[in-house]
């Protein structure tokens, strides 16, 4: 079920909504449980089990790490947590790397050994990435000594099931939310800031990353003979925004829904394409996955501690595990080590260059690399990545410029302005400072109707294209 679809947001949300504030507030997290198992088993009803013994894995093996710490068995904590560990990454690898490491070994020793092992074949369940990552930073989190195990298992399994980060997160870790499990306060204000997030979020998703989506869409279901280098990078550029608005506008919307309720999410994004380096757009992108990687891993191998040599193998460490983390395809680990590398040259020297040259070189180097990034991360092959590749070069054979590329950037150039100019604060600045400079009482009063009527402008499109429109897809689904 997706959030920008009729069916949660006109039947599953209000109804949870209802339930949740008709019952008391001891009854709140259970509503929550069971509204998220049933959100899950929507789509992937079988892996509801999963998801479930892995909640039971880790809250055993969290009580266990704690009760070992607290009686001074050191040894028994650090068992309990590599258990976690190994249980875990365990369950990931099979689901989700499983057919990537067969075809792997059946494509190089295979070959040469004249055998080939039978794929598995086995689904990927939904959102396994985010809740494996959550739970292994709670236990985690428990060994270090940084937060209490929860001994209510109930409200372990609402941390971890939480519909509306479960599926496409942010990684919300346990941290985080601890004190709103035990004990949150709702009130109408904050109902209404999450009301408006969300939205913000579904307008994101439904009018910008659906738009963008398809066009495409539509350049990739053309002939040859219609292609040119111009349409290619028409392409690329409409996917650049499309996996931003998708994946920030759904984020949005998890934080939105989780002030509903009264949980407090961190931010995910912070408007990554304004960025002036490689470095600080990993700053600004996927937040919750770049700290979770920092702590987790980067710093546990030694980070920058301990000389050049090792912080450069920790780094290519973390980046090849982020492009695996993102899917079980050689594009993604070219895609972790592209980053590698690009991070690289600005650790050892281009970041001084950068910092010394006007401020829209450096913007659009980054838009530049970050653009082939995507090209990059958007096939699921290598041989069509080498053709997109060389077309986007001009080495494919086809022209560089034709008249369906003159149609179609004539046709989306409005679009592009209106994504590219909402992918920036400056909107949200440029309103401000309008409001600034009216007398205090009418600027907070026309901010108010202002906001109130761009939500509901925002509402009223996106719920008339869902209606209109079968065409919805949400990228990190199948991360």
């Amino acid at each position: 079920m997706l959030f920008s679809s009729t069916t949660f947001l006109f039947v599953f949300l209000p109804v949870v909504i209802a339930v949740y504030f008709i019952c008391p507030k001891k009854m709140r997290n259970i509503v929550l449980l069971f509204a998220s198992l049933l959100f899950y088993a929507w789509g992937e009803p079988r892996y509801v089990f999963l998801m479930l013994l892995t909640i039971g894995v880790n809250y055993i093996l969290a009580l266990v790490c704690a009760s070992c710490r607290e009686r001074g068995k050191e040894t028994g904590a650090k068992a309990a947590m590599i258990g976690t560990v190994v249980f875990s990454i365990g369950m990931l690898m099979f689901f989700k790397y499983s057919n990537f490491i067969l075809e792997t070994v059946n494509e190089g020793i295979g070959k040469a050994a004249g055998f080939s092992a039978p794929l598995l074949n086995v689904a990927l369940p939904l959102g396994i990435s985010f809740y494996t990552f959550q739970t292994l930073s709670y236990t985690i989190d428990v060994y270090r000594g940084e937060v209490k195990p929860q001994k209510n298992i109930l409200k372990l399994a609402t941390y971890v099931s939480l519909f509306p980060q479960l599926i496409a997160g942010p990684i919300v870790r346990y941290r985080t939310v601890a004190k709103d499990l035990d004990g949150r306060t709702e009130s109408i204000t904050r109902f209404a800031s999450g009301v408006r997030r969300f939205v913000v979020g579904l307008g994101k998703k439904v009018l910008l990353a659906n738009t963008a989506g398809s066009m495409v869409d539509l350049i990739g279901s053309m002939s040859d003979h219609r292609l040119s280098v111009g349409l290619y990078w028409l392409s690329s550029i409409a996917f650049t925004f499309q996996i931003y608005f998708d994946f920030s506008g759904y984020s949005d919307m998890a934080i939105g829904l989780g002030r509903m309720f009264g949980f407090r999410f961190l931010e995910n994004f912070q408007y990554p394409y304004i960025a002036k380096s490689i470095t600080e757009f990993w700053r600004r992108w996927h937040m919750s996955l770049s700290s979770w990687f920092r702590d987790y891993v980067y710093i546990p191998l030694g980070g920058n501690r301990f000389g050049t040599a090792k912080t450069v193998r920790n780094l290519f460490v973390v980046w090849l595990l982020t492009g695996l983390w993102h899917g079980a395809a050689w594009n993604f680990v070219l895609w972790g080590f592209y980053f590698f590398v690009l991070l690289m040259i600005e650790k050892f020297g281009f970041a001084k260059i950068l910092e010394k040259i006007p401020a829209v070189w450096s913007h659009l180097y980054t838009l530049f690399f970050v653009n082939i990034s995507w090209v990059i991360f958007s096939h699921d092959t290598l041989t069509d990545l080498g053709k997109t590749g060389m077309c986007m070069l001009g080495l494919g054979g086809i022209p560089f410029w034709n008249n369906a590329a003159s149609y179609y950037w004539l046709s989306y150039l409005p679009v592009l302005v209106i994504m590219a100019v909402a992918a920036t604060p400056y909107p949200k600045r440029a309103a401000a400072g309008i409001l600034k400079k009216m007398p205090e009482r009418a600027g907070r009063i026309l901010g108010v109707i202002a906001e109130t009527a761009g939500i509901l402008f925002v509402l009223w499109f996106a719920t008339g294209s869902l209606v209109s429109d079968a065409f919805n897809p949400f990228l990190y689904f199948r991360f």
